[in-house]
């Protein structure tokens, strides 16, 4: 009796270049998967906002209306929304079809790095040079956000909102978890200043990059070190991590025009993955296929687990 012939493990990684989009709107500062992964976002050092189609890289949008260059943005959970910051101090809340700014936030002192949307996309979170992040009430017509936190001694480089819980990233060194719903605030002391921060995808663990060339994954609940992750460059940007949609892997920009992968486990490096020559700006990871996003100079590229024949292959079979 003949054992089945046990099935190919799908690759885990993305290393092959799908497409490469010019976006044609100075440096691109940083690229975002919206919620569902079928659209990305462009932010540009011309004070312009793109939305793209991931399947065809074709432009669908243009939003003008930041002053200065946009450092980030994020698309609500059903994609009529988009939030975006920029170095001219202002939070913009865009409705998505028209292109129209629904409001513009002013309160930041400095320029704003970082922005998300909370799960129902009824709050806005901004993270600025400042030092403060910034509640905003999208439904609301007070300007005022209804929560400055305060804490940092130094700019937010980074935010992410997962739930009741908030995770930013500061210049001071530290990461700070906020329980909002509790009231909460633990502290994680790293040293370097933080780059980017993040949280896995079961909830259970936190990632930050810091200036110090390196990622440190922690246990969100205890603050135990599980893992330390080196070997690419990062001395002098504000450059992006993540984690693979199924956590195993940890991904980080370089400054060396790399994107560098490690086994999240083992902390050995999987993939290096060669971009260009110049700085890996900002990298986004699809929410439920092994896609990638990569920012480098005035283009995004698209990578993805398998050459574009072979995924053809497997969808006419």
């Amino acid at each position: 009796m003949a054992f089945p012939v046990p099935r190919p493990q799908a690759p885990q990684l993305p290393q092959h270049l799908i497409r490469t989009i010019e976006c044609q709107q100075g440096a691109v500062r940083a690229v975002r998967f919206n919620a569902d992964g079928n659209y990305l976002l462009s932010c540009g050092s011309d004070k312009s906002l793109k939305l793209w189609s991931v399947g065809g890289g074709t432009l669908l949008k243009t939003y003008s209306g930041h002053g200065y260059e946009v450092l980030d943005a994020d698309g609500s959970y059903d994609n009529s929304q988009i939030c975006s910051c920029s170095s001219d101090k202002t939070v913009i809340l865009w409705d998505v079809s028209t292109g129209q700014v629904t409001r513009k936030l002013r309160g930041h002192a400095g320029k704003v790095n970082c922005v998300q949307f909370n799960e129902e996309a009824t709050v806005i979170l901004s993270g600025s040079i400042d030092g403060t992040v910034r509640c905003w009430d999208t439904r609301s017509r007070r300007y005022e956000p209804i929560q400055v936190l305060d804490e940092a001694r130094d700019s937010i480089s980074s935010l992410k909102v997962a739930q009741h819980e908030l995770l930013t990233g500061s210049v001071d060194g530290r990461v700070r978890r906020y329980d909002l719903r509790m009231g909460l605030l633990y502290v994680d002391f790293i040293g370097s200043p933080i780059t980017c921060v993040c949280f896995s995808q079961d909830g259970q663990c936190t990632l930050s990059s810091s200036l110090d060339s390196t990622l440190r994954l922690l246990d969100k609940s205890t603050g135990e070190m599980l893992g330390e992750y080196a070997g690419h460059k990062m001395k002098g940007y504000k450059l992006d991590c993540c984690l693979s949609r199924k956590d195993t892997h940890v991904l980080s920009c370089s400054e060396d025009g790399h994107v560098y992968c490690w086994d999240l486990v083992e902390g050995s490096l999987s993939l290096k993955l060669p971009v260009g020559k110049a700085v890996v700006q900002s990298l986004s990871f699809h929410p439920t296929e092994t896609w990638l996003l990569t920012a480098m100079e005035g283009r995004v590229q698209v990578w993805q687990a398998e050459p574009e024949e072979k995924r053809e292959e497997g969808m006419a079979t």
